[in-house]
């Protein structure tokens, strides 16, 4: 017996109707087209993989947000992808084999066992853009100035960048000779902002008192450029590897503010988003109106060492249907321009909406018997039968 809610959709799971779907298609369109403008060139991983191969240095966290099954005939466990960026690696290591930069881009729904606890969607559309390499903050720079470009074409204002950098707690962790639990917990406790934790931890563990003391005042180092200054000065007795990270990072800052004027950039220095997974600088978009970020990136260098091939990489990805539903409200699309024809075993018309239709233009026949008027079915414009021609008339 049929379900009394048979229509009822899996919690996070959506589906598009038609506004919103021409909608999105045609955003999806024009970034694909900036990017194909830039030199990415376009990529399609499949949709189901190998688990090994989707989680290659993603972190626990990916783990848990992919859904997992056996195939039935290799036996071999197999995931859903819920991220298509270890996919795009592999088609760079393995399929591609440039030595020189290659850059290539992809959109496809992926799948989340968890929704995000602000979008509740498990099933976002992910578009981005991927540089593989090259290692220099050049190659940084020019994958966020297509973020940027991104949001532009999706008619979004007020964006906000943040900066970070993994690589300085990386090497802080490594300078002070932190364990693997140690470095795990103290991971937590500063994704957290957890001070009064950050603080117990810190009497906890048996390292120099001057890195002690970098680590407490890691989170507050978020703020405006002057926190680069702030941080330089703390860090004196950091390595090398922290002074490079500072100093990339107020390059990267300086050449963008020089390219986007008007555009706001904060830093936080303990921001280790994907840190299981980037391994130097990480960038987010933000706009006031919404509560996350509505993309992000940062370079994870060597993830292709698994398919046979370490490369620098750095690239950001987005959530297309949130992009679709945010550009919908800043810029409203313009009424569907609909044609309604009638029904009629007729060579001239038939032709007429050929040429209507070859033209680019809509046009719905009537159907023999059916219900619904031209007005009913949306339509702005009628074709009407004048002066031995077929013409084409605003609906009344």
């Amino acid at each position: 017996m049929q379900q009394k809610d048979s229509w009822l959709l899996p919690e996070g799971i959506d589906e598009i109707l038609p506004a919103e779907a021409k909608h999105l298609e045609n955003l999806r369109s024009q970034l694909l087209a900036l990017f194909s403008n830039w030199g990415y060139e376009l990529v399609i991983p499949p949709f189901i993989d190998f688990l090994d191969s989707l989680l290659t240095g993603s972190g626990h966290d990916l783990d848990l947000q992919t859904f997992k099954l056996t195939d039935q005939i290799s036996g071999e466990m197999l995931g859903i992808r819920a991220d298509m960026t270890p996919q795009v690696a592999r088609i760079d290591a393995h399929n591609l084999k440039h030595e020189w930069p290659t850059r290539l881009c992809y959109v496809g729904t992926i799948l989340h066992t968890r929704g995000d606890p602000l979008e509740k969607t498990r099933s976002p559309m992910q578009i981005g853009a991927e540089l593989y390499g090259h290692a220099g903050k050049e190659s940084d720079v020019e994958v966020i100035r297509l973020m940027l470009e991104m949001l532009s074409i999706t008619g979004l204002q007020n964006v906000h960048l943040d900066l970070g950098h993994v690589g300085i707690y990386r090497a802080l962790s490594k300078q002070a000779g932190l364990t693997c639990q140690q470095e795990s917990e103290l991971f937590d406790v500063l994704q957290r902002k957890a001070r009064p934790e950050l603080a117990e931890l810190m009497d906890s563990y048996s390292i120099n008192a001057d890195l002690k003391q970098l680590f407490l005042k890691l989170p507050e180092l978020n703020g405006g450029v002057d926190i680069l200054t702030k941080a330089q000065t703390l860090f004196a007795k950091a390595n090398a590897e922290v002074q490079q990270a500072l100093a990339d990072l107020a390059a990267i800052a300086e050449q963008l503010s020089a390219r986007f004027p008007a555009l706001a950039i904060s830093f936080d220095l303990a921001e280790l988003r994907g840190y299981h997974y980037h391994t130097g600088m990480v960038f987010a978009a933000f706009i006031p109106s919404v509560g996350r970020e509505i993309a992000r990136g940062g370079r994870y260098d060597n993830i292709g060492e698994i398919f046979g091939r370490a490369r620098p990489a750095t690239g950001f990805s987005a959530d297309l249907k949130l992009l679709s539903a945010l550009s919908k409200q800043s810029c409203p699309p313009p009424p569907r321009q609909l044609i309604f024809a009638p029904y009629l075993d007729d060579a001239d018309l038939n032709e007429k909406i050929r040429d209507l239709r070859a033209q680019q233009q809509a046009v719905v026949q009537q159907l023999p018997g059916q219900t619904g008027s031209a007005s009913q079915l949306a339509c702005t414009s009628i074709l009407e039968f004048e002066n031995n021609t077929w013409v084409v008339r605003p609906l009344a």
